[in-house]
């Protein structure tokens, strides 16, 4: 909830302190004055954001709690969403979220003679959309010279699971836009396994055709027009499907992913502008030997695109 978000926000900057102390001190439940247990920490988070942080407007239930860190991790539900809140073992320090510094302080991404970028996106998230058409000249004037990949976004239970969110039954497989978008994701995963050559025309031809309301009726026909052999997409759809999404949830997992556009560069995060020159240059600096193709400018570097499906 937007409320609760901005009113903790401001004292996030506390994590780096109360984690410093701690790691200086050595400081344990034991150590720690008047130290509260998991449930007393868990009620006081539970108390304070319904009343204060909320103002009363909605009411925050627990989920869960454990120890992390030297902290207590208090998962809450407000509404239909969930959050992970922090707070110190003395129940004084309340924070919305952590940032794990240990996989964060890896320096420079490092260099291989062929990048490997990955794009995370959900076939109709516009922002996606955006990032999909900022990256086609990247794809173009780079080549076979970096491996650029489209993978996709996916949830698990998306608005409590069911056949207009999900694929099967256990509600492992669901995407923000519906089944049908879910449907697309995997056609464009076999089209990118199977017709390689043919895939960013497909999905540049979707995206200027079809909505997720439509695709399933639309998708055959665009891809007859790029020369697709739509018998090959179905029967990898109807035969590999679910391997296909298990592998994408795999990735989400590994790299964090939390929504649609997210690029990762040589297995770290890209943190840039969004543009099509910007993501050349990303992509470009990981190289151990800088193709001359990386001098070029490309796309609109005045006006990059923002935003996304999460």
């Amino acid at each position: 909830m937007t409320k609760y978000i901005k009113y903790l926000m401001p004292i996030a900057i506390i994590i780096a302190a109360v984690l410093i102390v701690q790691a200086l001190y050595g400081l344990s439940n034991n150590k720690i004055p008047n130290a509260l247990s998991k449930e007393e920490a868990a009620s006081r988070v539970v108390n304070f954001v319904s009343s204060v942080a909320l103002q009363g407007d909605a009411n925050a239930s627990l989920i869960g709690v454990e120890e992390q860190s030297g902290l207590y991790q208090v998962t809450i539900k407000i509404e239909d969403q969930e959050y992970k809140t922090y707070i110190s073992k003395d129940g004084k320090l309340l924070f919305p979220q952590g940032t794990d510094i240990s996989e964060q302080e890896q320096g420079e991404i490092s260099k291989t003679d062929k990048p490997e970028a990955m794009l995370f996106v959900m076939s109709f998230c516009p922002y996606g959309n955006q990032a999909e058409e900022i990256m086609l000249p990247v794809v173009d004037l780079l080549g076979n010279k970096a491996s650029i990949n489209l993978h996709y976004v996916i949830y698990s239970n998306y608005q409590g699971g069911g056949p207009e969110y999900c694929l099967d039954k256990e509600n492992k497989y669901c995407s923000m836009h519906g089944v049908s978008e879910l449907k697309q994701d995997v056609r464009e995963l076999c089209v990118q396994k199977y017709q390689e050559d043919k895939f960013w025309d497909f999905v540049k031809t979707i995206n200027a055709n079809c909505t997720y309301q439509d695709i399933d009726s639309c998708w055959q026909g665009v891809a007859e027009k790029v020369g697709i052999n739509t018998t090959k997409v179905e029967q990898c759809f109807k035969d590999e499907a679910l391997n296909l999404l298990a592998e994408e949830v795999s990735l989400n997992e590994k790299y964090g992913i939390k929504g649609s556009p997210q690029l990762i560069i040589n297995e770290i995060e890209y943190a840039g502008a969004r543009s099509s020159n910007a993501y050349k240059e990303g992509i470009c600096s990981t190289f151990n030997s800088l193709p001359e193709e990386c001098l070029e400018e490309i796309g609109n570097t005045e006006d990059p695109s923002s935003g996304n499906c999460e």
